[in-house]
């Protein structure tokens, strides 16, 4: 995987992993010395706009700290022993299990791990009862509507979800309608 870099306002570092959807940014995890990550993390949330490239000193996209993401975000920090160095995310409420409403960021080491982690953030943040089972109906329906649309994306894999929950509540009637996912009744039959 090749070295991606920052840069805003002088102060620059390492980039392991980030996703952004044109120029807004919603990830980002970097390694530098403490002060250019704190500045870096200072200038994201002013809305500066930064660099990122796989160059250190050129080139490059540039792109802010999205909106919503500026708006309510955690900043987590580590010092890293062996080399003094500093790594930092600056993650949205957006990407967290627990966060409020119903849009949503899915950070996934693997892609095979989105239809999974698709259905535990869906099943949080809406009130339709969903079942384990159609993970993977939920997660090709939310590519084909575009309710779940890919990041451009280093290091992680990510998609932004803005579930339309009346789409989704006649989807789901008539895929439960015409047989194409099981009932939870049938399933718990079957495994009887």
């Amino acid at each position: 995987m090749e070295t991606m870099h920052i840069r805003c306002a002088g102060f620059a570092g390492a980039v392991d992993a980030y996703a952004r959807d044109g120029a807004d940014l919603w990830f980002i995890s970097m390694i530098s010395n403490q002060q250019s990550i704190r500045a870096l993390w200072a200038r994201l949330l002013k809305g500066e706009p930064a660099v990122i490239s796989d160059d250190a000193l050129m080139g490059g996209r540039y792109c802010t700290l999205a909106p919503q993401a500026r708006a309510d975000c955690r900043f987590h920090t580590a010092r890293l022993p062996a080399t003094g160095a500093t790594h930092a995310m600056l993650v949205p409420s957006a990407a967290l299990y627990a966060g409020e409403g119903p849009d949503f960021l899915l950070l996934a080491r693997a892609e095979a791990e989105a239809p999974a982690l698709h259905y535990r953030f869906l099943s949080r943040r809406i009130d339709l009862p969903l079942h384990p089972t159609w993970s993977e109906w939920l997660w090709k329906r939310g590519l084909d509507s575009g309710d779940v649309r890919p990041l451009d994306a280093h290091g992680i894999h990510a998609w932004r979800c803005v579930p339309d929950i009346e789409a989704l509540q006649t989807a789901l009637g008539r895929a439960l309608r015409g047989h194409r996912i099981p009932l939870p009744a049938e399933e718990l039959a079957n495994a009887a």
